[in-house]
Parts: C-alpha cells; structure tokens; sequence
C-alpha cells in the first residue's frame, strides 16, 4: 500500500447534495490522481423563500500519492 493523502474541499450545487459532490469530485480530479475515497464531512442549504436555493457539502478526498 502507498502514502494516502486527505484533502478537505467545499462544493455547492442547485440540485442536490449528490449533485455538489459529484461536482468537487469531478474538478478535483482534473489535478489529483487516484482518488480512493471521499467522506461526507458536513451538508448544509441555504433557502429563498420556501424553497432550498443551494445545496452545499463539505468533503475529505482521499488520495494515494506516487
């Protein structure tokens, strides 16, 4: 087994909480390789009016480093 590596990273998203973490994942792998993992840290919303206007997590990304 290699070094793992966590990294924490926020992300938002109007759609869902899946959504926001579909989307770090996806922009944090353009500059980091082998991702193993990811951890749901915390989620949070904010609202406008009577309805959720964004949906925002916090995650740990977990890395092997060559």
């Amino acid at each position: 087994m290699g070094v793992l590596k966590v990294i924490e990273v926020l992300s938002n998203s109007n759609k869902s909480w899946e959504d926001a973490t579909q989307k770090a994942i996806k922009h944090a792998s353009k500059t980091v390789k082998n991702i193993r993992s990811v951890y749901v840290q915390d989620q949070s919303a904010t609202v406008h009016g009577d309805h959720i206007d964004e949906f925002r997590v916090n995650l740990k990304i977990t890395f092997e480093v060559n």
